[in-house]
């Protein structure tokens, strides 16, 4: 089987025994960098308008991102070859459309992950230096980062930063006093009128970008490179996304206990956390709200150095791919093997297309904090990122159940149905975006 080593004596040093809390990591890193602060504003004003009522909507959507990470999770591990291997061997198409997205979106990204780790600085220094400065600032400060350290000090930093995010949501929602008879009577599904969209988002948006696809590759960059780590690997994206279930469910308990009751509107957008930090601090005193913008920070600083990171290493393998294929590699990536092992040694971190990309997320969109984003952009970054999660899905319902996957690792029924699902809500989701998109 591909991707396994060829020795008994290999085997057995490069299979743990059992799935351990001891191995759980890259999951911490996805859904440290999956939540960013507009996913929990999303959040924030669905339990404003609906109060508990969609409860039901985040445990869906915490069992759809455990299916989508595992599937890319196991076609790295079953086949010993990277995503973008697979999207390759689907057909060229992939590559174009892969190519122009990855230097799009990282470009409007890089700004907007840039703003929104500066925003709850300037809240919690008011007399410093501004936004736009604040911005650059956090941005170096993740160049640098990733520029000098490999994936084993930068999944300890996120979980640093994840343990802080969690700790501080959980400290506000049992602040506001939770109704937990309401809380669990909203998992009922049911639909209030005007509530398709924000349960939709609920379910699909949380936690779902690109860097679901960067899974795989942190999974390889941890060390595990072949099916022996499949049971470590499921429970590390279990613990992960049941983790985002509960930031979701206490981001909700927070939109119906602080906002519901009160009517009370909040800015869409990064900004709505600043203007939550200002309730807290009207309702709880000036130490909760405080504590709260430094959840904010490690939110949103946790987004950005994982994108620096995870992207950048999802746009090594592309080059590196287009290089081996110029050299005379088979186009649909069958001559690929190998490539999940230069992940896991940390080659492609120090690779030249690596430390490019990370150049690119940082120093061409400072030019977009200190100017309007072009229009033409911002419509072309909507259309991309809301057909990527689409692509995603629908993609990996091929690819683990064609014969690019070994027989025992492909779908099963469930798998199928989870996957084929996701396709399909991300597809409504994606109609919604590009119809939002201020054409």
């Amino acid at each position: 089987m591909a991707g396994t080593t060829d020795t008994g004596m290999d085997e057995a040093v490069s299979r743990p025994r059992k799935s351990s809390w001891t191995y759980v990591g890259p999951g911490i890193v996805v859904a440290a960098t999956g939540v960013g602060a507009g996913d929990l504003v999303a959040t924030l004003i669905a339990g404003s308008k609906f109060g508990y009522t969609l409860m039901w909507a985040a445990v869906i959507g915490c069992v759809v991102k455990i299916s989508l990470a595992e599937a890319t999770g196991r076609w790295h591990l079953a086949t010993g070859r990277t995503l973008f291997d697979g999207w390759r061997s689907l057909g060229r198409w992939t590559t174009g459309y892969f190519a122009v997205y990855v230097v799009i979106w990282g470009f409007v990204y890089g700004a907007t992950a840039m703003s929104s780790s500066a925003l709850p600085i300037v809240a919690l220094f008011p007399d410093g230096p501004g936004l736009k400065t604040w911005a650059v600032i956090t941005g170096l400060i993740g160049l640098v980062f990733v520029w000098f350290n490999q994936y084993a000090v930068f999944e300890k930093v996120m979980t640093v930063l994840i343990g802080v995010m969690f700790v501080v949501v959980m400290y506000v929602a049992i602040r506001v006093a939770p109704d937990f008879g309401a809380a669990f009577a909203g998992l009922a599904p049911v639909l209030p009128d005007g509530s398709l969209l924000y349960t939709l988002g609920l379910i699909g948006g949380v936690g779902g970008t690109i860097t679901m696809a960067a899974y795989g590759y942190w999974v390889n960059a941890k060390g595990w490179t072949n099916s022996g780590w499949m049971k470590v690997m499921r429970l590390d994206n279990r613990v992960a996304y049941i983790t985002t279930g509960l930031f979701v469910v206490a981001m909700l308990i927070i939109g119906a206990e602080l906002l519901h009751s009160s009517h009370i509107a909040l800015t869409q957008g990064d900004r709505g956390l600043i203007d939550l930090g200002r309730i807290l601090e009207d309702r709880f005193g000036p130490t909760t709200a405080k504590l709260f913008l430094v959840g904010f920070f490690a939110t949103s600083f946790s987004s950005l150095i994982g994108v620096w990171h995870g992207v950048s290493l999802m746009f090594a393998d592309f080059v590196e791919r287009i290089r081996k294929e110029r050299a005379g590699a088979p186009a649909d990536g069958s001559g690929a093997d190998g490539a999940v092992e230069e992940v896991a040694s940390g080659a492609r971190e120090r690779s030249v297309p690596f430390r490019a990309y990370l150049l690119w997320l940082t120093f061409p969109p400072i030019s977009l904090l200190f100017l309007d984003e072009p229009f033409g952009l911002v419509v072309v970054y909507g259309v991309l990122g809301a057909f990527f999660m689409p692509f995603l899905s629908l993609t990996l319902v091929w690819l683990l159940n064609s014969s690019r996957t070994p027989k025992e690792w492909r779908n099963g029924i469930l798998s199928n149905v989870m996957l084929t699902a996701a396709g399909l809500l991300f597809i409504v989701l994606c109609v919604q975006q590009v119809r939002d998109i201020p054409w």
